[in-house]
This record gives structure tokens, C-alpha cells and sequence, in this order.
């Protein structure tokens, strides 16, 4: 089995907000280079504030890292700023689908592209792989993205980051508010970047099911601390984790 490198790892994180309010009591987490991760948990577990912590996001809602350390590809980042992160090649989706509302679909993917600073050749290049990702999206380049459906938002939203060629995706509840179809479209899509590109993902989910089914390795958070981690087809297979920790009772895993 390859060994492969740590990209980001979170060591004993906490964090407050307004220097009161605990958020993070605990987070540890190891993510590897070509490897998708979860970040599972109960809504209001501290998966938001966790991904915020890692991307340098925290300081804009009035919260601080008050312990622990978080490297990136070697480095402490505690102290980077979010742009800093973006063009290091850790770049975020954040939740609710996030988006220029009143720029066309195309506009909003070339906003992502300017963190590159690419050529027009280029940047037609990196459009041409979103499309052919997303083909949804070609069909919808010059629509306002503010009237397109929650699920071409939510594409656009992930093909705007992928326009600044991460080297880790991390994704907040990219399937909040969804079909299921649409859903696994976007996981099927993500789970292609991985395996043909080797896109290293972190993703934050609450809808376990989905989450478990296209990662490699899991992490539980409760009470904004790790619970649990360990690969994502043992925790799956795992009933206490479905009942305890992700919101599922026993009897609706039958």
C-alpha cells in the first residue's frame, strides 16, 4: 500500500467566538494527499466552524483559534489569510451555494480563475474542463446564476473553485437542500476529480449516507470535538455511529 503525505492535518483545535462562546473543543484531523475525506456530524457539531478554522475564515464571524495547531502542506496556517490559502491551493466552498447572483454562470466561473492570473488560452481550457464536469452548466454559461436552479448554483459554486486548481477542495454541506439525484450527480462528478485528477477533498456533510459511500477515510465530530475517525466503510457498517453520532435511530438503518 502507497504511503501517501499529509496535506492538512488539524491537531487539538479549539476555538471560540467573541472569546466566549466555545465552538471547537477538540478537533483533530488527518487528511492525505488523493484522498477523500468526511467530516461527519450532527448539525451543530462544529463541522462549520472547523472547516472556517482550516481556512482561515473564523476572523470574519468574530471567532478565534484559541488552541491547537493546523498545517497545510508543512506549514502553519493559523496566521494566513484566506486569499493567502486560496492561491497555496486550499480553497473552500462554503455552504448555501454561494455565488455572484447577478453575473452569468461563465462570469462567476472566471471570477475563479483570476486567482491563477490565467491567459485567455488557458482560461478557456479550465472552462472547457468545468463544462465537460458539469454539463449543466454549459447548457447555462450565460444565465444570470441568481435564476438558475440550487443545483446549477451549487455547481457553479464548486466549477468557480475548481477554476483556481485546488490542491485540496473543502466543501461545506455541498448537498444541503438537494434532489438526491442531483446530489449524487455532484458527488459523481467529485469522486471523478479524485480518482482521474487526484483531487484531495475534505468534505463536510451531515447527509452520512452519501458521504460514506464515496470516501475514504471519516471523521465524527460531537460537541465540536473528534469522536471518531477511522476508514469510511468500517464506520458504514458501524450502527452505533448511525444512531449516537449521525442522527440515524436503529431502526431506520434496516
Amino acid at each position: 500500500m502507497t504511503i501517501r503525505e499529509v496535506l492538512l492535518s488539524v491537531d487539538g483545535v479549539e476555538a471560540t467566538y467573541n472569546h466566549a462562546i466555545r465552538a471547537l473543543s477538540g478537533v483533530n484531523l488527518t487528511v492525505r494527499t488523493g484522498e477523500i475525506v468526511a467530516l461527519l456530524g450532527a448539525n451543530g457539531a462544529g463541522k462549520t466552524t472547523a472547516l472556517k478554522a482550516l481556512c482561515g475564515l473564523l476572523a470574519a464571524e468574530r471567532g478565534q483559534i484559541t488552541a491547537g495547531r493546523i498545517r497545510y502542506d508543512g506549514e502553519d496556517i493559523a496566521q494566513r489569510s484566506p486569499a493567502e490559502l486560496v492561491r497555496a491551493g486550499l480553497v473552500q466552498v462554503l455552504e448555501g451555494r454561494h455565488c455572484f447572483r447577478s453575473l452569468s454562470v461563465e462570469d462567476n466561473l472566471i471570477v475563479g480563475g483570476q486567482a491563477r492570473g490565467w491567459s485567455r488560452a488557458a482560461l478557456r481550457r479550465e472552462l472547457e474542463r468545468v463544462y465537460t464536469l458539469f454539463p449543466r452548466l454549459r447548457d447555462r454559461r450565460g444565465s444570470l446564476a441568481g435564476l438558475t436552479s440550487g443545483g446549477e448554483q451549487q455547481m457553479t459554486a464548486i466549477g468557480r473553485a475548481l477554476m483556481a486548481r485546488p490542491r485540496l477542495l473543502v466543501l461545506d454541506e455541498p448537498s444541503m437542500g438537494l434532489a438526491p439525484l442531483v446530489v449524487e450527480s455532484i458527488f459523481a462528478a467529485l469522486t471523478a476529480l479524485n480518482r482521474d485528477e487526484g483531487l484531495t477533498l475534505l468534505v463536510a456533510e451531515q447527509n452520512s449516507t452519501v458521504a460514506l459511500r464515496h470516501a475514504h477515510r471519516a471523521a465524527v465530530l460531537e460537541n465540536g470535538r473528534t469522536v471518531l475517525d477511522g476508514a469510511a466503510d468500517a464506520l458504514r457498517d458501524r450502527d452505533d455511529i448511525k444512531a449516537f453520532y449521525l442522527g440515524v435511530g436503529l431502526g431506520a438503518a434496516a
